[in-house]
């Protein structure tokens, strides 16, 4: 496919042993993005406010997105910015960095702690890692310190918390789990990784005990979250082939369930629907994704690797509609609001698409920048956060 090569063209060797893409900032001898037409709306969207939240993810390859809890919006930005907002207005609550900040751009010679993945929230306790693998908790109150770990890699994706354990990804391959309490290390589960894989880890997915991820040898796992123990593994992305380049194989996007199954997609392999308890495919679709899902009412909804959005039935695989008007834009994984698919592309565009028929229904700029995170949706907005922490939250007038 064309977009593959847009990919490859970006592959690069980083510090931890394991290749990665570049920043989606440089594509050089690839397909231009698909020109937007002009749009007459079918749905009302209105902007309730926009702020910026440090400099954001920028290159570090890190889909820093914002979370939301109990009215809160927390975001955390690779400068070392942590910031809690109030989520119906913008207003911040309040702001820390942990370490020496010189200017305002983060650099190797900064000891501020260098946020990437995250943040993750639940009850009184804000969990969030750093490039540098540090894993920090901290109370929602306040930011106040709690307590803080060092793991062995850098931390790319929001770690998931149920109950008494954190599970945070690190990108040479590990998941470890950590005591909410003291971050005390419970288990640590390891699978090698190869030579070559896309910059970006799947985040975990906590479901009824048992976490679910994606790994960069193209297989989703699931482990018993109180002992780390193996249940099963399933294969989306096989990596045949002669060169690493044609054997890349990769599981970026982030999992989604719907309670009864979970949803997967590979980069160069499959997207799945895997019963929860066996990993065995309830059905599966010959189409390349690194971004990740949605799910909503009898809908799985997903973009893959060319920019493509596809919609299938949840139950069955049956596809029910494709947009193909947003190939080459680099998107984001989609969201649900309500009856709508929300994206968000290279360009700082945000589409929302009919949840029904996936046709135009609504188009703003956040800005010029990429948004490479996930949008949000928290009650009746959809938060939004470009490269450089520019964060806008929407919201679609009945």
């Amino acid at each position: 496919m064309k977009h593959s090569a847009l990919l490859l063209a970006a592959l690069a060797v980083s510090l931890t042993g394991c290749n990665w893409i570049k920043s989606l900032g440089k594509k050089d001898n690839v397909e231009p993005p698909t020109p937007l037409t002009e749009l007459v709306p079918t749905a009302q969207v209105e902007k309730a406010w926009s702020e910026g939240v440090g400099s954001g993810a920028r290159a570090s390859g890190a889909r820093l997105a914002p979370i939301v809890a109990d009215g809160r919006l927390y975001s955390a930005a690779i400068d070392g910015t942590l910031e809690a907002m109030d989520a119906a207005t913008g207003r911040t609550l309040w702001q820390k960095h942990i370490g020496e900040r010189h200017g305002m751009l983060w650099s190797r010679t900064d000891n501020t702690v260098r946020w990437s993945g995250g943040p993750a929230v639940e009850g009184d306790l804000l969990v969030v890692g750093g490039l540098d693998g540090q894993v920090y908790a901290l109370s929602t109150q306040d930011g106040s310190e709690r307590w803080n770990v060092q793991l062995s890699s850098e931390v790319i994706a929001a770690p998931a918390i149920s109950g008494g354990t954190i599970v945070v990804r690190t990108n040479d391959g590990r998941l470890v789990g950590l005591s909410a309490a003291d971050g005390s290390r419970k288990w640590i589960f390891d699978q090698a990784v190869p030579a070559l894989s896309l910059r970006g880890n799947s985040a975990p997915l906590i479901v009824n005990g048992v976490v679910y991820d994606g790994h960069d040898n193209g297989r989703v796992i699931a482990i018993r979250v109180d002992d780390g123990n193996e249940l099963w593994l399933q294969t989306l992305s096989g990596g045949e082939g002669r060169s690493e380049v044609e054997r890349l194989a990769d599981v970026d996007g982030n999992i989604v369930s719907d309670g009864q199954a979970i949803f997967a997609g590979g980069y160069r392999g499959q997207f799945m629907a895997l019963a929860l308890d066996s990993g065995r495919p309830l059905w599966q679709r010959d189409l390349s994704s690194y971004a990740g899902a949605a799910v909503g009412g009898n809908k799985v909804v997903v973009a893959d690797a060319d920019g493509n959005v596809w919609a299938f039935d949840r139950e069955t695989g049956v596809n029910l509609w494709k947009q193909d008007q947003l190939k080459y834009r680099w998107l984001s994984a989609p969201v649900i609001q309500g009856n709508y698919v929300v994206v968000g592309d290279s360009e700082g565009f945000v589409h929302w698409l009919g949840l029904d028929d996936g046709k135009f229904a609504a188009r703003e700029r956040l800005g010029k920048q990429p948004i490479e995170g996930a949008p949000l949706v928290g009650g009746d907005l959809v938060y939004v956060e470009d490269v450089k922490g520019h964060i806008g939250a929407y919201r679609v007038r009945q």
